[in-house]
């Protein structure tokens, strides 16, 4: 299962749609970078967060998830709690082949100042802007910033396509825009 470069990326993102907006190099001057790198695309975080708190006592239920427990901003800036975490979401919209699976790592700068991006797999034939949990791991609060680097995506190239992709199974996040709250 090989790991797709560069020109792989681009040409998927600017003849096929794989990602859109697509930012064909990698910007970094004053901001945390984004764009095509050698192996993956860094993607950006969205001005929408939405907080965890804890002001209604709220009890965080993956089957009964309520919305009780996380106030909502828009923003340049959002700033995480101490020991706390923020949901966002990719600027960008995502396309992945059939015979394609997508991992994330957290970008560098923020994991150093204890910051642990979170993304479960991108599957086969999946679409949409990515979720992205964004823990505090640390007892300060922390700032991220919106429209700048957030992650990394790496493409990996299956030897054949699958029997079964997530549009085939009508998975229950496809096409989701904005913040996607867990679904039973």
């Amino acid at each position: 299962m090989p790991i797709m470069p560069d020109h792989w990326i681009r040409r998927m993102a600017t003849e096929k749609g794989m990602i859109e907006p697509f930012v064909e190099a990698q910007r970094r001057e004053g901001v945390i970078s984004y764009g095509l790198s050698s192996y993956g695309y860094d993607a950006r975080a969205a001005g929408e967060f939405k907080i965890f708190t804890n002001v209604d006592n709220a009890i965080v239920d993956p089957k009964k998830f309520s919305e009780d427990g996380f106030v909502t901003r828009s923003g340049e800036t959002c700033i995480v709690p101490p020991n706390s975490f923020v949901l966002t979401h990719t600027v960008e919209y995502f396309r992945i082949p059939r015979d394609v699976l997508v991992i994330c790592l957290g970008k560098s700068t923020y994991a150093r100042c204890g910051l642990i991006v979170n993304v479960t797999p991108l599957e086969p034939e999946w679409e949409g802007q990515v979720t992205i949990e964004i823990s505090n791991t640390t007892p300060l609060p922390a700032r991220i910033y919106a429209n700048e680097g957030i992650c990394q995506f790496l493409f990996l190239k299956g030897d054949s396509a699958p029997d079964v992709s997530y549009a085939d199974r009508a998975g229950k996040y496809m096409r989701q825009r904005g913040v996607a709250l867990p679904r039973l």
